[in-house]
Formats: C-alpha cells, structure tokens, sequence
C-alpha cells in the first residue's frame, strides 16, 4: 500500500511540472507597446502600440494597431495585421516562447520575429511580458531597412 501512494505522489508531481502552452498563449493577450531601433530615413524610429488576443492555436486576433511615429514608411493607423505567439510555462511559472507579427499598408511589409518571448504566468494572466527580436521592412523606395525591436506589455 505504502508503494501505491508514494507511485500516486509521483505522478501527480510529474503531472504538474508539464506545461499548458494554450492557458499562456490565452495569457499573454492584451496591449503591447513596440520601440524599434535600426534603419534609415522613413525606415527608421518605428514605434507602435497593439492590442490583441491570442487563440489556443497561437494565432493572434488584433483588435487595435496604431504607430506612434508619423513620417515613416506607414501611416499612422489603418493597414492589416497577422500573427502568432506561442508560449509555454515552466513549474516556477516563468514563461518563454516565439513570436511573430505583420503589418502591411500601402504596398509596404514590417516584419517583426522573436524567439525570446518572457514572463511570468499568474494565475491567467501573463505579468511582466517581454519581446525581444528583430526586425524588417519591405516595400517602396526608401522603405527597404531592419534592425532589432522590443516589446512591452502594458
């Protein structure tokens, strides 16, 4: 008997140290905010803010998306945006994952990519959330640059 209960407690502790990635990616939804470095002329000092909802399949919904820089390769709104973020979570909650997001507006296409997505799982809701990776932009004269980019949520 004393076997079969040590065996229980096992299992139940292996079961509990596995990792939920559709509650993360659930929970790393909500606003974000993007400074990007890199770049010249209108393809450079890209910054914006995003909100969006992520789906147990890691496909974003953005329901918000606004650059807060004028003069660029973009306008200020507007546009169609992509993407998918997935996430894991260890036992001690810290949360890592990938990331990746489209903007395309006026013929123009920013890039964004990630490997380095971190955090920590509370509960359902992704606290201290960061992105951090580089990125890109293709598209008319002038609108051709990369560079790296940081992600906060807010």
């Amino acid at each position: 008997m004393k076997e079969v209960g040590i065996l229980l407690l096992v299992t139940l502790l292996l079961n509990g140290c596995g990792t939920s990635s559709t509650t993360v990616q659930t929970a790393s939804g909500g606003t974000w905010e993007a400074q990007l470095s890199g770049g010249d002329g209108t393809a450079s000092g890209f910054s914006f803010i995003t909100q969006f909802t992520v789906g147990g399949n890691g496909a974003l919904s953005v329901s918000s998306f606004q650059f807060l820089t004028a003069g660029t390769c973009f306008p200020v709104t507007g546009g169609t945006q992509s993407g998918t973020l997935t996430a894991t979570s260890n036992s001690a909650n810290q949360v890592t994952g990938t990331f990746s997001f489209t903007q395309t507006s006026g013929g123009n296409t920013l890039t964004l990519t990630s490997t380095s997505v971190t955090g920590t799982l509370s509960g359902t809701t992704l606290t201290g959330g960061s992105i951090t990776g580089t990125w890109a932009v293709q598209g008319a004269t002038g609108c051709n640059a990369g560079g790296t980019f940081t992600m906060k949520q807010s």
